[in-house]
Parts: C-alpha cells; sequence; structure tokens
C-alpha cells in the first residue's frame, strides 16, 4: 500500500506541482483504486488541447467534488468537460467545473449530481450555444429550482425557440422576461397572473378601482421591480413576492392591493417635491401610507387584519434609518406596540394629535418633514439608492410625488391599451419562415379568422386565451405556453354551399331520416309499464288496491330506463393547414374542398334535427399563434352566415393540435348536456415549426384528448391520412377511425356522426 501511495504522489507532483496538503487533498480525494482512473481523466483533458485554463479548473474543483459525492462521479464529469470544450467552448468547459462544486456542496450525493451532469449533458446536445449562460448562474438557479424543475425549465426554453439558436442565446441570459415568468413558474412562486382576476374584483369591490394592473417595467429600479407602485391610469404588481408562498403569497398581494386602494380613495393630488431631500420624501411617504390606511380602516375595520401582520419590526435595534423607518410604521398601525424609542414615540404623538385632520393629506408633509429635520440633527444616514419600502405589501410611493414637468414620467397610456383576457392575452408574434404546412399558399377564397396569404394583409386575430402544454420529455405540463388567437372569419360563397347540397340532395334526405331515430339523452324512468326491469312500487300498491276492491287491476306495474329525446352537444373541429390545400389522389378537389362538403351536410343535418352544435377550424404558426376560428357557435343559428363561413374556409401553417383541443373543450364545457363531443377531422400528423421532435405535438395531443375525458368530454377523430395509424392510435386510442378513401368523406362523416351518438 505504501509502495502505490508513493507512485501516486509521484504522479500528482508531474502532473500538478503542489504544496503537501494539495497532495494529501488528492490522496484523500481519490485513493485507490481511482487514483489513477483521476489522473488518467486529467492527462485525457491535457491531451486533447483545450488549453491549461480548462484542465486546471478541473482540476482544482474535481478533488472537492469528489469529498463531497464521491470519486466516481468527479472523474465521469471529465467526459462531459470534454464535450463542453469541443461543442461550447472552453469557457463554458471551465463553468462546468466551477458549477459542479456548487452543485455537489448543495446536495452531497452522488446520484443526485450524477443527475445534474445528465441534464447538463441533455442540455448541451440541445442547445450549445448557450451553456455558458446557464453554468455561470447555476447556484442562483439551484436555489429556486429542484433538479426535476431545473431540466424543465431549460426544456422550455429550448422548446421555446425552436430551431433558432439566437432566440435560445437570448433566452437564457439574465434578464429574459419570459425565461424570467417561467422559471417563476418552475420554482412553485404564487405568480400574481394566476390570481389577477379576483384581485381585481377585491379591489373594485372595495374602492371603486377599475385600472389596469401590469407587471412592472423591465427598466424599471429594483426597488420598484421588488415593491407595488401606481399611477393615475396604471397599476404595477410584481409578478411574486420572494418569501411568500401559497395563501401568505396570496395574502401579500391582497394586502397590497388593499394599500394601493386606499391611496386612490384617500391621497389627494400629487406633492410637490419642491425642495425635499430624499429622507424627507421616504418620511412623507410613510406618513402618508399610514394615513390612507388609517382612513381605510376606518371604513373597513377587517382591512387591519390583513395589514397589521406584516408589520413585524421590534422594539429595539440600531439606530439605522431602515430599522426606525419600519418600526414607526408599525407603531402607526398598531396601537398594542410599544416602542421606547424617543423619535418613534414623538412620530406616534404627531400622528394622533392631527386625528382630527386625517382627511387632509398635509398633515402627511407636516409630521414627515418636521420627523425628517429630527433625523438630520441626529445624523441619521439614508441610502436613497438602497432603500426599500417595508413591509412588502407597500407600494414604492413614486404615485404621491410630481417631479416637476421635466421629471414627469412618460404618458402610459400605452401600457393601458392592451389589457388581458383573462385567461391571458399576448401580442400577435411576427412572421416566421415558411415551413412544409406553411408554404406559398395560392390565392384562394375568404376564410373565417384564419392565416392569411403572404402577399395579402395579415389580419390580426384577437388573443383569448393560453393553455398549458404538455412536455413528454419532463412528465409536466407548461404552463400558459400557448396561445389562441381567434380570427374573424371572411364569408365564402353561397353559391358554393347550394351546389354541393343539390349535388348530394339523395344523401341529404337519407341522413335526415336516420338521425331523426336516434335518441341520445339522459335516462329517464318511466312509471306504469306493461315490462321492465323493476316493479313500479306505486302501481304495484294501486294493482293491488284494486284488486281487493274487486275491481280489475292496471296490468301496468313495471318501470324501466329510458331515452325519450337526443341530449347532446357537438362541436365539429376542422383541420386546416397548409396541407389541406393537396389535391386528393384522382380528383380535382383538395382535402380541404371534402371537409368542408362533409360538414356542410352533416351540418345541415344536425340543424334539421335540432342538436346544438358547433364548427370551428384551426391551425397554427408556433405556440404564440394558434388560430382559432368560429364558422358556427353554439346558440347561433345556422344560417347563411355560418355557411358562408364554412365554405371561406382557407388552408395554412401547421397543426398544434393539442391547443386547439384545449380550447374546443372550454366551449363545451358551457354546454349543459348528457353527451358532449369533440369531432375532428385531420389529415395529418400534428406539427409546426417551432417543434423539430415528432412526438412532442403528438404527446401533447395526448393528454389534451385524455383531459377532456377526465371533464366529460369525448373526442373522436376521422382521419385523413392513409399512414397514420400510428400517431392517431397514440392520440385518440380506439376514438379514431380512418378513410382509406379520402372522397368518400362527405358520405361517411355523417353516418360516423349518427353511430357515435346512438
Amino acid at each position: 500500500m505504501a509502495a502505490r501511495e508513493t507512485g501516486f504522489l509521484k504522479l500528482v507532483d508531474e502532473a500538478t506541482p503542489a504544496p503537501a496538503e494539495a497532495a494529501a487533498l488528492l490522496r484523500k480525494a481519490f485513493p485507490e483504486p481511482y487514483a489513477a482512473a483521476w489522473l488518467r481523466a486529467v492527462a485525457k483533458l491535457r491531451d486533447a488541447g483545450y488549453g491549461q485554463s480548462v484542465v486546471g479548473t478541473y482540476e482544482l474543483h474535481g478533488p472537492r467534488i469528489a469529498l463531497l459525492v464521491g470519486p466516481e462521479p468527479a472523474i465521469e464529469m471529465a467526459d462531459l468537460v470534454s464535450t463542453l470544450a469541443i461543442r461550447s467552448g472552453r469557457r463554458a468547459a471551465e463553468c462546468l467545473s466551477v458549477a459542479g462544486e456548487g452543485v455537489a456542496r448543495r446536495f452531497a450525493d452522488a446520484d443526485a449530481f450524477r443527475r445534474w451532469l445528465a441534464i447538463v449533458t441533455r442540455f448541451v446536445g440541445l442547445a450549445p450555444e448557450s451553456a455558458a449562460s446557464v453554468l455561470d448562474r447555476m447556484d442562483s438557479l439551484l436555489v429556486r429550482l429542484s433538479l426535476g424543475s431545473l431540466e424543465s425549465w431549460l426544456l422550455a426554453g429550448i422548446r421555446g425557440a425552436g430551431n433558432e439558436v439566437e432566440r435560445r442565446r437570448e433566452f437564457f441570459l439574465i434578464g429574459h422576461p419570459e425565461a424570467e415568468r417561467l422559471l417563476r413558474r418552475e420554482a412553485g412562486e404564487v405568480i400574481f397572473a394566476d390570481m389577477d382576476r379576483r384581485m381585481k374584483a377585491y379591489v373594485d369591490a372595495l374602492f371603486g378601482v377599475r385600472v389596469p394592473i401590469r407587471e412592472p417595467a423591465a427598466g424599471a429600479p429594483e426597488a420598484s421591480r421588488r415593491r407595488t407602485s401606481f399611477s393615475e391610469g396604471l397599476i404595477r404588481m410584481p409578478p411574486t413576492y420572494p418569501g411568500f408562498r401559497g395563501d401568505q403569497a396570496e395574502t401579500v398581494f391582497r394586502a397590497a392591493l388593499a394599500h394601493i386602494g386606499a391611496h386612490y380613495r384617500h391621497s389627494g393630488g400629487r406633492f410637490p417635491i419642491g425642495k425635499l431631500k430624499p429622507m424627507q420624501v421616504a418620511l412623507v411617504s410613510l406618513i402618508e401610507d399610514a394615513r390612507v390606511e388609517y382612513l381605510a380602516m376606518r371604513d373597513f375595520p377587517g382591512l387591519a387584519r390583513l395589514w397589521k401582520p406584516f408589520h413585524v419590526a421590534e422594539a429595539a435595534g440600531g439606530l439605522v434609518a431602515q430599522t426606525l423607518f419600519a418600526r414607526l410604521s408599525r407603531a402607526l398601525i398598531d396601537p398594542d406596540f410599544d416602542d421606547g424609542d424617543t423619535w418613534v414615540r414623538k412620530g406616534r404623538a404627531m400622528f394622533v394629535e392631527r386625528l382630527g385632520r386625517i382627511d387632509d393629506p398635509a398633515i402627511s408633509r407636516e409630521i414627515g418633514n418636521i420627523l425628517g429635520n429630527d433625523l438630520g440633527q441626529m445624523r441619521i444616514q439614508f441610502n436613497a439608492k438602497t432603500y426599500v419600502v417595508e413591509p412588502a405589501y407597500r407600494d414604492d410611493n413614486l404615485g404621491l410625488w410630481d417631479m416637476g414637468d421635466e421629471q414627469s414620467p412618460p404618458t402610459e397610456m400605452q401600457e393601458v391599451i392592451y389589457e388581458s383576457v383573462k385567461l391571458t392575452r399576448t401580442e400577435n408574434p411576427e412572421e416566421q419562415p415558411p415551413d412544409r404546412e406553411r408554404q406559398e399558399p395560392e390565392q384562394g377564397e375568404a376564410g373565417q379568422r384564419t392565416a392569411r396569404l403572404a402577399e395579402e394583409p395579415e389580419e390580426l386575430g384577437m388573443p383569448v386565451a393560453r393553455y398549458p402544454e404538455y412536455d413528454h420529455l419532463t412528465g409536466r405540463e407548461r404552463a400558459e405556453w400557448t396561445t389562441v388567437l381567434e380570427y374573424r372569419p371572411r364569408p365564402g360563397s353561397l353559391d358554393v354551399a347550394e351546389a354541393i347540397l343539390e349535388r348530394n340532395q339523395v344523401l341529404v334526405d337519407r341522413i335526415a331520416g336516420l338521425i331523426r331515430s336516434a335518441k341520445v339523452s339522459r335516462p329517464q324512468r318511466l312509471r306504469r309499464q306493461i315490462d321492465g326491469e323493476a316493479l313500479d312500487i306505486d302501481a304495484v300498491i294501486d294493482a293491488a288496491i284494486a284488486r281487493r276492491g274487486g275491481d280489475v287491476p292496471d296490468p301496468r306495474v313495471y318501470q324501466t330506463m329510458a331515452r325519450r329525446y337526443r341530449d347532446l352537444s357537438v362541436l365539429v373541429l376542422l383541420d386546416v393547414s397548409q396541407s389541406t390545400r393537396d389535391r386528393v389522389k384522382g380528383h380535382v378537389m383538395s382535402v380541404l374542398d371534402l371537409e368542408r362538403e362533409a360538414t356542410l351536410l352533416l351540418a345541415y343535418a344536425m340543424s334539421e334535427i335540432g342538436d346544438p352544435f358547433a364548427i370551428a377550424a384551426f391551425c397554427s404558426n408556433q405556440r404564440d399563434d394558434v388560430r382559432y376560428m368560429r364558422v358556427k357557435d353554439f346558440g347561433q343559428p345556422y344560417d347563411a352566415g355560418a355557411v358562408a363561413s364554412l365554405v371561406g374556409l382557407h388552408p395554412g401553417y401547421s397543426t398544434r393540435l393539442g391547443a386547439a383541443l384545449r380550447h374546443a373543450g372550454a366551449d363545451l364545457r358551457a354546454q349543459h348536456t348528457h353527451r358532449r363531443l369533440v369531432l375532428v377531422i385531420s389529415d395529418g400528423e400534428p406539427s409546426d415549426v417551432d417543434c423539430p421532435d415528432p412526438r412532442y405535438l403528438v404527446e401533447d395531443a395526448r393528454r389534451a384528448v385524455q383531459t377532456l375525458g377526465a371533464q366529460g368530454i369525448d373526442v373522436f377523430c376521422v382521419g385523413l391520412d392513409s399512414g397514420g395509424d400510428a400517431y392517431l392510435a397514440r392520440i385518440f386510442g380506439r376514438n379514431v377511425t380512418q378513410l382509406d378513401r379520402i372522397e368518400r368523406l362527405p358520405e361517411r362523416l355523417p353516418m360516423l356522426y349518427l353511430r357515435l351518438t346512438a
């Protein structure tokens, strides 16, 4: 053993000249039989020519990692260092070793460290250009994320950028707004966007405040990004309050909005800042906060229970401005708080003395000026650059002050124009390069709120909802990942519809007769029947009484369950992606022509029967522009306008089926019928230009079908792709029929509907 140790130290001295303590560290980190493997790993990196900085960083951090999680993971990391040096550059390779020590220190577990290495390996394979950016901030990421959440966040950035390297690079840079939003979600932080509807209703009910609520501007000072802010026409709300989770997070949002509402109700015009010093401005603001809260609690005493728990300052501590301000804030809202400091007592006394004038905002300036002068005489220092208003629910007070004409902030009307229709609305994305599903659309008939031709003006869609999307690699849904935009239909020619119906009149009559005999409803109990599954107790008693009285009893003493009338709602969802422009083999008609013809026949029959039904079409232009076209809504008559909209459908773009299904399901959930059905007609596998993984949208569509099924909504697909057996079965299970001869769709679709609703 002694001979082996001597040989090891000799190799160490040759490989990395180090003092005796470094050699001891290496011997402890890599005992036999790992010493030789470690040295081989170092030698391999050196011989590869990556440079001394890469090798030296690995030599420095590798032993420390080995001491924390064992020698094997530290040695295994050398392969990833090599991969990074080749694919991402030397700096990324150095960052890996540094980040690796931090990860090992955080988890101190070999399995967790190996999982982290696997996550980084996958990430480097998909986004090598962003490896250094991510590894640089790995420690701060793992403060907020578990390893599973880290993997999900990394994949979200890759999914969101599609194949665009520059978009990936921007996403993983610090400060990217979408990256930060997704990071907050993966961290499990409570986000204001998840509760904005009820928060808006809350502040409206209390104070009648109805103004847009937005996140702080990207360039806002740190203090403003951590606190609420308000102006005459806008409230800025931090998306999260770090450190507040669960119910406590919702409470701080509620407290913050109630505080802003109190300002809107009770603060007068803005204070002219004049020649006030920063400390005086902060103190006047503090007193004004206390004044409006006093008035609000006078109207709504329960607000005291909301606000007071956030005031946790103790009647002790150093005489520094931030601490004294927090103590004064508590003293003004909590009469039971006993603070022996002379300055705090003076502030409370002046406030109480002026309660007779509490409706006058001028008292805030009076008290604040006096207290500010006192602190100046006490030589108390105040750093305006690091000052953050406490407690957390209070605003940054910028809305209280008039900075003068030259310093007035720019108008924020532009922030008001685009307000969410929750779920959530987003801006229409820019056009992206075409893919297989979107190549060079021809001039054609006007469409519903559909994709427009590249050469004609693009009609703007209205963002109406955001939906999650399922990632099969993580096994999790990514919240608010897709945006559905509804596009206004443009009518086609009614002559086309009339020609279709005339050409198929025999089929129309046959369909109507068959459907009229179908019954779809909740089973009803039918009493006093000649036969049935059970006795009708009331009828049996009546029969017994009649028999004892000498009368002939009524033989109808049974009861049964039967469906007596139709009770179903159907939404027909048409795929109008670019591939539906293709001609059917051996015919002059396109796939979309056949979809239109079949849907016209089905709609005619359903309207004659009286079944509630809707028709919609969809295509997609990446995740931020899932295009949904309402041809006919539930409750809307099937009239000339609906027919014209159906005839005018136009093909374009791609097939993001999952988002379209979720949006269709939202419509069907509002229908209170016994059965609810989405009938999908599609000619191709789900795909989009930002999804290079062919399984991704298939698995998401499958998840959407499962989710709707759990909500009591059936989903059935008519597949027009002769080679689509595998993916159609994966998405819809047995609820799919595939047409080998697409030209038979107009005949088969109504018959299929009859079978499904029988």
